[in-house]
C-alpha cells in the first residue's frame, strides 16, 4: 500500500513547490538547515504564518508579523534581527510555508 504524497501534503502542480532550507534563522519554529519546505504560492499570507519573501534580490524564510501599519519578517532565532517588509519596491511575499519535511538521522 503506497502513500500518495500529493494527496497527503495537498500538493498542486503550478501552485506548490519544494524548497530546501539554508540557514538557521527559523530554528525556534522547528525548521532546520537542510529541511524541505512545501511552499504554497497561492495561500493567504496572514500575520503569524511562516512565509518565503523576496528581499533585496534574495529569498528569506521568516514569520510574517504586522505591527501597526507595517509588516515585518521575524526570525525564530534571537541571533537574527527582524526585517522590514516593503523597504524596496522589489520586495514581495513569494509564498507560504505549509509543511516541513525532514530526514531522520540514519534514515537516508
Amino acid at each position: 500500500m503506497g502513500v500518495d504524497l500529493n494527496e497527503q501534503l495537498n500538493l498542486h502542480p503550478g501552485r506548490t513547490l519544494l524548497l530546501r532550507v539554508c540557514g538557521d534563522s527559523m530554528l525556534g519554529a522547528g525548521i532546520r538547515h537542510g529541511d524541505l519546505l512545501v511552499v504554497d504560492r497561492e495561500a493567504t499570507p496572514r500575520s503569524g504564518r511562516i512565509v518565503v519573501a523576496l528581499l533585496e534580490g534574495g529569498f528569506t524564510l521568516k514569520r510574517l508579523v504586522r505591527r501597526g501599519e507595517h509588516w515585518w519578517l521575524e526570525p525564530a532565532n534571537p541571533a537574527y534581527p527582524p526585517l522590514a517588509l516593503g523597504g524596496n519596491d522589489d520586495d514581495r511575499l513569494w509564498g507560504v510555508a505549509v509543511h516541513v519535511i525532514r530526514s531522520l538521522p540514519g534514515g537516508r
